[in-house]
């Protein structure tokens, strides 16, 4: 993926996530909502707007790497509201 000098909002990054949604995997989906209420790092926002941008245009290997990332944004970063 190319590096990008924009800084994305949580705005962005949800409307990215529901253009891209039908494509992501159902665990994926159901956790995506965890990773917004978070309150995450604009760092992490601009990770998380990356990996789902061309979601549904990258072969199933690059897919498949974007979800073990995805994941773990989700699941891995720490809370920025503690």
């Amino acid at each position: 993926m190319s590096k990008c000098n924009l800084d994305h909002s949580v705005e962005d990054v949800q409307q990215k996530f529901n253009s891209q949604s039908k494509w992501l995997p159902e665990d994926v989906r159901l956790l995506f909502h965890e990773f917004i209420v978070r309150n995450p790092s604009q760092t992490t926002l601009n990770e998380m707007f990356h990996l789902l941008k061309k979601y549904d245009l990258v072969d199933e290997q690059e897919r498949k790497e974007r979800d073990r990332k995805i994941k773990w944004l989700i699941l891995n970063k720490e809370d920025t509201n503690a």
